[in-house]
């Protein structure tokens, strides 16, 4: 199937368009495979030029030889095809589409109007006849916001997708342009959510509160595109708040972002008086007027009192683009002015190279200027054949290999989203080359099954809509594919498989069990559920306690999962008081020489090992070297030791918590000729570990939680009494007009409840965020507590 679909590809792609064009490829290998070939044949065979009525003989041989050879060499074309070359043969109506598409994400900072922005995007294109408002004040809720907990909240707990319609004018006919939306949220707790989203997409829209501009969550935004070298236009909402202010976000994408920025709009009136966008690359006045925003008046004359602004903006547009792209730079040094059509090729040439973003203006609320960003999606923003997306080929190594946006190419797709419905598993799928078809068989790269596809659906937010195929570029969801998050599937000719996303590690874990014994089954299913769909969310059950521990990215993760249980699987639970995830790691080197001698009837267990641990070049990772010369320990039980200090990690001395930082190197032993055995160096190395890890210094790491507090002026003092009071090392404190943003390092430990004091010190008017920050030392005092805690539970647990 591959020699057939390579020759193809080689010599005309729009030959796999037709069944004949395939039959004219299979007739070679399947005439001389089949039972002995009869005496004659209707139609004459045609290789290499010559025809061949019969098939005995010495012409059987001639044509058995040539097709031998046509399929080596169609072989080995399919070897050493290129994307370019690909690319090159593509046909001219596959090219259309895929320059017509769009896989865009919606990222921000809580609270930007990201799922406000969505639903006038939705509205706009069609594919919703009515708009509703985030918290569901009308009792609809934004249509993206398809949870019920997500609109009593107003805020986005899971990443949606939908895909929707934009047709633009172009060159005076109107082209119709595919976009593949995905919302996300922007609470800190979901970053998940965030980071799968950008893993598959081609480029996003960044919003910014015009208000407080770049915020904490956008620089965590940021940091995930770069992560994934995603191209970004900026959209600067909420235009008619009071205190408005663009510039000062323009101006913080270029120094906070450190990525070249410069509007491509001016606004016409800010806060209450912001009618609509003077645009800068063609100076026209754009002005939304009708029901809802839908009339879109554009008009030449720009008013007079911005006819000067709009000039010197454009200047700097033209100055930042000249920086970033050779062309405009050209012009620039030659002091001509750049049409209108040569600014827009470079704005989209150094947005797909991550040089630069363009920054429009606008407020969702209001319903203005949701249309000017739309046109940029398509302007600037890439097709799926402008990025490179590349595989990972195990048969050579994990080489990177590029993968080609064609229809006509050998599947390959990757799973990036799990969710449970009524329907059983929902698995959101990127399409990345080849079709995908409804019936169609496919293998799983992590381990090999071969699953087949019953159901393709495209979503709208919890709407499904069923199609028979997927064509390369796009993204749909299937169901009754048993599978993991980041797991890749090919048409099983390809032995490639997908990069997997970061995920970031816990922070926060709480003890839960159900309150009735009979909910036993269903808390087990939501568990099971949760943790698949999750990858952030984590349980164990610890061995001590036999209870059971949730883990997940801070305070109102867990909450939320906690709250589902009640609402989705009726299961009240019992959950006991938050457990930070600490840390154990050793200050100092202390020498080791541990002998292990026991003798139990039969063959006893011996064991001698020397060595130091000591502090790790890289605080973060552990690590066990072995400097045995001679051969005193035989390099088998040197693994052994390798593994018991691996075991002795995993469970600190002090806490019972991971230990890191940690160097372990063994330089001497001793063996028995019968005694000694892998279980007794694995063993004795994990009894060494124990007895020197108190003279190294052994210490209790806390995490740092790096936090963003931001309220109205007024309640400075307050809020930096109750952050004093926590011992938070404070960074940085920006003073707005009206806000103040403080941003500091605080303990985890001392945030418990800390959201309710904030709104008793801010009258409610409050707002904060965490991330993981680093682990430090804790408080002498407070590793003395925790250790006598952890010994105590020890104790309760013998007894």
């Amino acid at each position: 199937m591959r020699v057939q679909r390579a020759i193809a590809v080689v010599n005309d792609s729009r030959i796999l368009a037709s069944r004949s064009g395939v039959a004219r490829l299979n007739i070679a290998s399947r005439a001389f495979t089949t039972r002995a070939p009869s005496k004659f044949i209707v139609a004459p065979l045609r290789v290499q030029g010559k025809r061949y009525f019969s098939l005995t003989g010495p012409r059987y041989a001639a044509a058995s030889s040539a097709a031998e050879a046509a399929l080596k060499r169609a072989a080995q074309e399919a070897a050493e095809l290129t994307p370019e070359a690909v690319l090159e043969k593509m046909s001219p109506e596959e090219k259309h589409r895929l320059s017509k598409v769009r896989n865009i994400g919606i990222a921000a900072h809580i609270d930007s109007g990201k799922t406000t922005c969505t639903e006038r995007v939705l509205y706009y294109t069609g594919r919703i006849k009515a708009i509703h408002e985030v918290r569901g004040r009308d009792g609809a809720g934004a249509k993206m916001d398809s949870m019920e907990l997500e609109r009593e909240k107003g805020i986005t707990i899971q990443s949606a997708a939908t895909f929707c319609d934009w047709k633009k004018m172009e060159n005076g006919k109107e082209e119709s342009y595919h976009i593949n939306l995905i919302d996300t949220p922007g609470h800190i707790d979901f970053t998940i959510e965030v980071e799968r989203a950008l893993r598959v997409l081609d480029g996003a829209v960044m919003i910014l509160c015009a208000v407080s501009g770049v915020q904490s969550q956008t620089v965590t935004v940021d940091r995930q595109m770069k992560r994934y070298n995603i191209p970004r236009i900026s959209f600067v909402n909420k235009m008619d708040r009071m205190g408005a202010n663009p510039w000062k976000a323009v101006e913080q994408i270029n120094s906070k972002l450190k990525i070249p920025a410069a509007a491509i709009q001016i606004p016409i009136g800010v806060e209450d008086q912001f009618k609509g966008v003077v645009d800068l690359i063609h100076m026209k006045a754009i002005y939304n007027e009708g029901p809802k925003g839908t009339i879109l008046r554009v008009e030449d004359k720009l008013p007079e009192d911005l006819q000067a602004f709009a000039e010197e903006k454009r200047q700097v547009l033209i100055e930042k683009l000249a920086d970033v792209d050779d062309e405009i730079a050209e012009i620039f040094l030659d002091e001509a002015t750049p049409t209108p059509e040569q600014i827009m090729a470079a704005i989209r040439r150094s947005t797909i190279a991550l040089k630069f973003t363009p920054v429009m203006m606008g407020s969702a609320l209001a319903d203005k200027s949701i249309q000017p960003m739309l046109d940029a999606v398509c302007d600037y923003l890439p097709n799926p054949s402008d990025i490179k997306n590349v595989a990972l080929d195990r048969s050579k190594g994990e080489a990177e290999t590029q993968l080609v946006p064609y229809n006509a190419l050998p599947f390959v797709g990757l799973a990036f989203k799990l969710e449970e419905n009524n329907y059983g598993q929902l698995t959101y799928i990127r399409v990345y080359q080849g079709t995908l078809r409804k019936g169609i068989y496919l293998f799983n790269s992590r381990n090999d099954k071969k699953v087949r596809i019953p159901r393709i659906v495209r979503m709208h937010s919890n709407e499904m809509e069923d199609v028979n195929e997927v064509g390369a570029g796009e993204i749909c969801a299937v169901f009754g594919v048993d599978c993991a998050s980041g797991d890749t599937f090919t048409d099983g000719n390809l032995p490639y498989s997908m990069s997997s996303m970061f995920v970031p590690d816990a922070v926060m874990s709480l003890s839960i069990k159900p309150k009735r014994s009979t909910d036993a089954d269903n808390f087990s299913k939501a568990m099971n559920r949760f943790q698949r769909e999750d990858p952030t969310f984590r349980l164990v059950v610890d061995e001590e306690s036999e209870e059971t521990i949730i883990s997940g990215m801070g305070e109102l993760h867990l909450e939320i999962y906690v709250e589902r249980l009640r609402r989705e699987y009726k299961v009240d639970c019992i959950t006991g008081q938050p457990r930070v995830a600490y840390r154990e790691t050793i200050g100092q080197r202390a020498d080791f020489d541990y002998l292990l001698r026991r003798q139990s009837g039969g063959p006893g267990d011996y064991a001698r090992v020397v060595g130091w641990i000591e502090p790790n070049s890289d605080p973060e990772k552990n690590l066990f070297e072995n400097q045995v010369v001679g051969g005193v320990i035989p390099d088998k039980f040197i693994s052994a030791c390798g593994k018991g200090f691996e075991i002795s990690c995993e469970k600190g001395p002090l806490l019972g918590h991971k230990v890191i930082g940690t160097k372990m190197v063994v330089n001497d032993g001793a063996t028995h000729v019968t005694d000694s055995s892998d279980f007794a160096f694995s063993l004795a190395a994990q009894m060494a570990f124990k007895k020197v890890f108190h003279e190294a210094g052994g210490q209790v790491l806390e995490p740092l939680m790096k936090t963003t507090i931001m309220a109205p002026n007024e309640f400075q003092g307050n809020i930096l009494m109750l952050m004093n009071k926590r011992n938070a090392t404070i960074i940085d404190t920006e003073i707005g007009n009206e806000d103040f943003t403080l941003l500091c390092d605080v303990s985890l430990n001392s945030m418990f409840g800390f959201a309710t004091q904030l709104r008793a010190a801010s009258q409610g008017k409050g707002e904060f965020s965490m991330e993981f920050s680093h682990y430090a030392p804790a408080p002498p005092h407070l590793q003395k507590e925790l250790v006598a805690k952890h010994q105590k539970e020890i104790e309760d647990a013998r007894k």
